[in-house]
């Protein structure tokens, strides 16, 4: 019977293409594999509670990987790995769970960030976007509580996708602001590819008065990628929160 373990990681992501496994390509799934194969003297396949794009980053991030035997000291293994990883990957623990408990398809919601500044900050020039002018934070919140009307954003997907469909169940989104940063908030059972970046680029059209809110509503119900606003970079985007059910771990 193998026993299967849970992973919980942050990392910067400006540095690697994404999490998923990619050929000639730098992944944080390539690195954080590689480390855990030398530790653990066995190739270890881990699978990922979602995909991240290339300089996306997390603040929470959960993999797991099967073992044919029970490990005695996961705490021990979270140290040598930490030791073992790059500095921009940090392990916060690893941690057995039910065999049948799995990262992606047993997450029932997971909450991105978007950070958005309005004045250049040299310190945090790879974790947010800057944009000039004023925007109208009212308007693209009301653009967010009308996002609770819909469960099909075929418009803000990244075209051919190897999904069964293109349907979400979005609990929470909105924007707040804190000193200079504007922050973009958004609570999904899934997500789909590039989908909170083009949502985020679609509010800044809001923002400046160039989409009003029923041409935002009509965006969405013609499900046309090309209709949406273009995708903000990826630097500002941060997986916050992935959450499970009660007793999953």
């Amino acid at each position: 019977m193998p026993f299967r373990y849970f992973i919980k990681l942050a990392f910067d992501g400006t540095r690697y293409h994404g999490w998923q496994l990619q050929d000639n390509a730098v992944t944080v799934q390539k690195t954080l594999s590689k480390a855990l194969t030398i530790l653990l003297k066995k190739d270890c396949s881990l699978t990922g509670c979602g995909r991240t794009d290339t300089g996306v980053h997390a603040f929470e991030f959960y993999a797991h990987f099967d073992m044919n035997i029970e490990l005695q000291d996961t705490a021990k293994l979270t140290y040598q790995l930490n030791a073992l990883l790059p500095d921009d990957i940090y392990v916060n623990f690893i941690i057995k769970v039910d065999e049948n408990t799995h990262a992606r398809f047993s997450a029932a919601k997971r909450t991105y960030k978007y950070f958005i500044c309005r004045h250049r900050n040299p310190f945090n020039i790879n974790f947010e976007y800057k944009v000039s002018g004023e925007l109208d934070i009212d308007q693209m919140n009301a653009a967010c509580k009308l996002l609770m009307n819909y469960t099909d954003f075929s418009c803000f997907s990244k075209s051919h996708t190897q999904v069964n469909n293109n349907n979400c169940k979005i609990t929470e989104a909105f924007w707040t602001i804190s000193g200079d940063q504007l922050i973009f908030t958004i609570t999904a059972n899934r997500f789909l590819r590039n989908m909170v970046r083009a949502i985020v680029g679609t509010m800044l059209e809001i923002g400046y008065g160039k989409l009003s809110l029923p041409g935002f509503m009509n965006v969405v119900e013609n499900g046309n990628r090309s209709d949406a606003g273009v995708s903000v970079p990826a630097k500002g985007l941060f997986l916050c929160k992935v959450e499970y059910p009660e007793g999953s771990f």
